[in-house]
């Protein structure tokens, strides 16, 4: 297992070191310059076309989904365990300078979400039963013709399943069912056994059922964290402009806060960028297939509501884990600050070695910060609760993304494979509440990063028909069309 885990940490060094970083920011500012700023000239529109369209009782379409039902779906899958566990990774091991380039990777990524929901309506197709089928393997196919587009869209269903369907339920779960046995004393086995029943309820209803779930869920889950963490920084108030001070000085010379021991600019923006991916996913080809199922007039509305999912996700839930944990653990007395402050000046300490003195990894980093305000007995239940509804909402999203690629694979037996493939992602669910953190984290990570290939080679390909789309709109004004 150990052996493993360095293995498949090799190969993320290479891929988030090098290639997702450079494609990341470069997708990002290649969309946001081809667009003239969509993110930020058309940000109103998309939030009046979202609240346009809230509702938390959608109802069954008769085609696809409603607008904020895929928006929900979207989110559902965005806001995870990387908005709690994922940004307490990055602050871990990048420092606190990591959020900032979470927010830039973010702000960029939200042009290439646009891109992605455009190109996913653009290109969905609805077959003789009423069924919208839509996602990266369709815009790959209609960018590339013949054997290159047909290789490289099974190449990316074939990694988005193994991504989503397999290896991040089991982040997922594993996320959870280690949280709630530190809150709860719940064995991992019998946390596991849970998530399998009711994530099995749910994909037994399809699409519809899992649209009418997570329109419901996902409002809740976040107000009810944002809530929380708001308390908790008005109570932290006076350890604030310090949080923001680290995060902004760590972002371009760590070493002058923390002595040179083991923070570095270069694992601040690939911990930023790597971590800002599972976050928000933007440029990963995972959400595009909710947004393709969206019942819309034009693609540019959709596109413009799937920004706000990006935004939503990292600018206000992954903040609002960073602002606590920074706050609280890494300013005046917290338990971080005083272990970088017991070590030799020039020191190059392990930041997971260092964290690890005081009992602090990745997985508790968040109930830590929390319990400190809200004691230990309710800090860890809150983050606990929080967490259970981020993942298991991310489950039903990511596996609806898994199961209409191996529709896409297997198109005359899709019944059965769907069927087999359901079962086979229960067992991996059950599996990950069980198994190492580092390894599955690795896993989701690789597979991760090389969903981005295929599906950033498409982006650009294609990129003239999303900076149509966004040049005919003017902050919400419809140009006549050629």
């Amino acid at each position: 297992m150990d052996a493993l885990t360095d293995l498949v940490s090799t190969i993320n060094g290479y891929l988030s070191n090098w290639v997702l970083l450079i494609l990341l920011i470069a997708m990002g500012l290649f969309f946001t310059i081809r667009t003239k700023f969509i993110q930020f000239r058309c940000f109103g529109e998309g939030w009046r076309r979202l609240f346009g369209n809230f509702s938390l009782h959608g109802g069954k379409q008769e085609s696809g989904i409603s607008s904020f039902q895929a928006l929900a779906t979207a989110v559902a899958a965005q806001v995870g365990t990387g908005n709690i566990v994922g940004a307490c990774g990055a602050i871990l091991l990048g420092g606190p300078g990591a959020i900032f380039w979470m927010w830039i990777i973010a702000l960029l990524g939200m042009a290439t979400n646009y891109a992605e929901a455009v190109l996913a309506q653009k290109t969905r197709v609805v077959d003789a039963d009423g069924n919208v089928h839509g996602g990266p393997v369709y815009y790959i196919k209609t960018a590339f013709k013949g054997s290159f587009g047909s290789f490289l869209a099974g190449f990316f269903a074939v990694s988005i399943i193994l991504s989503l369907g397999f290896m991040g339920c089991m982040v997922q779960s594993n996320s959870i069912a280690s949280t709630m046995d530190t809150a709860f004393g719940i064995p991992t086995w019998a946390m596991g056994l849970v998530i399998v029943l009711l994530a099995g309820i749910v994909f037994i209803g399809g699409i519809h059922r899992l649209a009418s779930v997570t329109e419901k869920l996902v409002p809740i889950m976040a107000i009810l964290y944002i809530i929380g963490s708001i308390i908790v920084l008005i109570m932290n108030i006076g350890n604030l402009p310090q949080a923001f001070a680290l995060i902004f000085t760590c972002a371009f010379n760590p070493q002058a806060q923390f002595a040179g021991v083991g923070f570095g600019i270069i694992a601040a923006i690939t911990q930023g960028a790597k971590r800002g991916l599972f976050s928000n996913e933007a440029g990963m080809g995972s959400t595009p297939h909710a947004h393709a199922l969206a019942n819309v007039k034009d693609p540019h509305d959709q596109g413009v509501v799937a920004m706000t999912g990006v935004f939503v996700d990292t600018i206000v839930v992954v903040s609002m884990t960073a602002l606590v944990v920074i706050s609280v653990l890494y300013c005046g007395d917290g338990a971080l600050a005083q272990a970088y402050a017991a070590l030799t000046p020039g020191s190059n300490a392990d930041p997971a070695a260092i964290a690890a003195t005081v009992s602090l990894n990745k997985t508790n980093m968040a109930q830590a910060a929390f319990a400190s305000f809200f004691g230990e007995g309710f800090g860890n239940a809150f983050v606990a609760i929080c967490l259970l509804f981020f993942a298991f909402s991310t489950i039903l999203s990511w596996n609806l993304f898994a199961k209409l690629n191996v529709e896409y694979l297997f198109p005359k037996n899709s019944k059965t494979a769907v069927l087999v493939f359901s079962v086979v992602a229960l067992g991996f669910i059950f599996m990950g509440a069980m198994l190492s953190n580092d390894l599955v984290w690795e896993l989701q990570d690789m597979f991760n990063q090389l969903m981005v290939l295929p599906n950033a080679i498409a982006l650009f390909a294609l990129s003239g028909i999303v900076s149509q789309c966004a040049l005919a709109h003017k902050g919400g004004k419809n140009k006549e069309s050629k």
